[in-house]
């Protein structure tokens, strides 16, 4: 599965340009054979590294690298998969659905 689509890429470009009080969380990844989840809210194409809340035991935000969530190989060698049901969520919804 591609993580990274021409239509997310310019989502997360529009995304990218407003005040950080309004940016939302545009994708949602994570470990199909395990713990790990994350939730990007900005992409810098040139580093490679998305900005938003990552969970694997204890969540937390920072940058986490596209090259290293493609790379990975879980359980029967499944690789890390996009949620294709996630839709774009403010920062309020996102606290109360997948915060903890």
């Amino acid at each position: 599965m591609k993580l990274l689509t021409k239509k997310l890429l310019q989502e997360f470009k529009t995304n990218g340009k407003l005040p950080e009080e309004e940016q939302k969380f545009i994708a949602h990844f994570f470990n199909p054979t395990g713990m790990g989840d994350w939730w990007a809210m900005t992409y810098d194409e040139d580093e490679k590294l998305f900005f938003g809340y990552a969970r694997i035991t204890n969540g937390e935000y920072g940058y986490f690298s596209l090259t290293e969530l493609e790379e990975f190989r879980g359980m029967f060698g499944l690789a890390i998969e996009r949620d294709l049901h996630f839709t774009t969520t403010t920062k309020q919804q996102f606290q109360k659905e997948y915060h903890s």
